[in-house]
């Protein structure tokens, strides 16, 4: 699978190595061919979405047409107003570190996918229509191929979703144009004006979107969130108990706006909730 695309620092990505080392060390020592999640602890939560971004089409698995398991499969020419509603599956060890179609390694712990006929690669918004989670992946691969299935998901974006105990989840999948990226993932400016007649809290309200007990962590969270949000993101340090970073947006006066950043970070796979500084 293709590497994360992530701006997170040296401290950041040294997670994603030590990951990266016990994956390698579980695929190369062990002598089991079944799939499934690696033998240690994966927070995904550390592990941000695929960003999309323009890139060439991959030198391999772009064929117009090709045939596995006796059934003849036709590449689309665009993924221009792709959307599918169907099952989600995923893989993970018996994969790992393996060539996709597209010639990069597989890697269980990074947001990437297979897809039957889309062009490698295409970046895709996968939602669990169970739990309404959301993420973006980058297709990278060919498959599934059962027939009931309709994207293979690495194991860290299945875990993401929520998905990796049930092994499926019903999903529904929009293919993303990197070109208008940015303008998509903006919050409307309309956030910024709040109505005159609004009803207000009268009181300072802000939205906590993380905890971490490494201040890294929350200036990642931080980073990420002031990209998203038009309000302060701020961290605040727990002074009682095990120390704690939190990451906090506000403040905030208004219901409305806090209902529409609320929505704004369930798309990005955080829930938030309401508190003091």
């Amino acid at each position: 699978m293709a590497r994360l695309s992530t701006k997170s620092s040296r401290k950041g990505k040294g997670y994603y190595i030590l990951l990266l080392l016990a994956a390698c060390l579980l695929t190369s020592c062990s002598g089991k061919h079944k799939d499934g999640p690696p033998r240690f602890h994966v927070d995904e939560t550390r592990i941000p979405d695929a960003v999309p971004k323009i890139e060439k089409r991959a030198k391999y698995g772009n064929m117009k047409t090709y045939r596995v398991f006796g059934r003849q499969y036709h590449v689309m020419k665009s993924s221009e107003g792709y959307s599918e509603t169907g099952v989600a599956s995923w893989y993970g060890t018996k994969f790992h570190d393996r060539k996709t179609s597209s010639g990069e390694p597989y890697n269980m712990l990074a947001m990437t996918a297979a897809h039957k006929t889309l062009p490698l690669p295409t970046y895709v918004e996968v939602t669990n229509l169970r739990n309404k989670k959301k993420i973006i992946v980058k297709v990278n691969d060919r498959g599934p191929f059962a027939s009931n299935r309709i994207i293979d998901l690495s194991y860290v974006a299945a875990k993401k979703l929520g998905m990796t105990g049930r092994g499926t989840a019903h999903v529904k999948i929009r293919a993303i144009d990197p070109r208008n990226f940015g303008k998509q993932r903006t919050i409307a400016k309309s956030v910024r004006r709040a109505p005159v007649e609004s009803v207000t809290f009268g009181y300072d309200v802000y939205l906590q979107a993380g905890a971490f007990q490494n201040r890294s962590y929350a200036e990642q969270l931080q980073t990420k969130l002031s990209a998203q949000v038009d309000m302060p993101v701020k961290i605040a340090a727990s002074s009682s108990g095990k120390k704690l970073y939190r990451v906090k947006i506000g403040p905030i006066k208004d219901p409305l706006v806090v209902d529409k950043i609320k929505s704004r970070l369930l798309e990005l796979g955080i829930t938030a909730n309401t508190t003091s500084l």
